[in-house]
């Protein structure tokens, strides 16, 4: 009997580290590690800082995402929802920092995490006495908008998308500023044409009316 139950110690021993070992193994998944080069999160696009993350904010706008207000200069949150189906609700949650290289690129990078959230039926309950008397009693259910899910987006496609409408802005912005920037640099095209002002008090003065009296000479000029 001694041998059988130190048996069954032994066999219950080796079933509890398997248990702890699958843990291990599961969450060593969900933290997607180790760190690699490759991971979508960034990449480099040729154009100064400020056209840059101008071009970062003008594609986080374009695609409907609100601007959450930041403390961190360089940091733009942008949160967007849609509902796939009447009880689920989509919440997806963007995060950008965009830095300049100092050798005619910057670095952009972004994260998105999807938040799904469910209606879901919460029990309701009433208290009623006074101090030690009370008694909770249920009082029926309601339904919440409650979190079922929430991840970091890891699709390279979904970034790939975003990164590639930020190089369209930044086409763009190059495009424009080479005329805004000649503008500039011509005195002679900002000189052209005075502004209104000027032009009122550079202009001649009128003639006075045809019926007006021009003051009699003074002096004796026959003399």
């Amino acid at each position: 009997m001694r041998n059988r139950n130190t048996g069954l110690a032994m066999g219950s021993a080796i079933i509890a580290a398997a248990m702890v070992a699958g843990c291990a193994s599961n969450k060593h998944d969900v933290a997607r590690g180790p760190f690699y080069s490759g991971a979508p999160f960034s990449k480099t696009i040729d154009g100064a800082g400020e056209v840059v993350c101008w071009s970062v904010k003008r594609a986080i706008l374009s695609q409907g995402y609100m601007l959450e207000r930041s403390s961190e200069p360089g940091v733009l949150t942008g949160t967007r929802d849609y509902q796939p189906n009447d009880k689920l609700n989509v919440t997806v949650h963007l995060q950008t920092t965009c830095a300049d290289n100092r050798n005619g690129t910057s670095i952009v990078f972004v994260t998105a995490e999807r938040e799904e959230s469910q209606l879901q039926k919460m029990k309701q309950t009433t208290s009623a006495g006074i101090g030690p008397a009370t008694i909770t009693m249920p009082s029926g259910s309601a339904k919440v908008l409650g979190t079922v899910r929430r991840e970091t987006i890891q699709d390279p496609n979904f970034y790939n998308s975003f990164f590639s409408l930020v190089q369209g802005y930044v086409a763009q912005e190059a495009q424009s500023r080479p005329e805004r920037h000649a503008e500039v640099r011509n005195p002679e095209a900002l000189n052209s044409e005075p502004p209104p002002q000027m032009q009122s008090q550079n202009a001649s003065p009128s003639p006075p009316p045809q019926d007006a009296q021009l003051p009699p000479p003074q002096g004796n000029q026959g003399r």
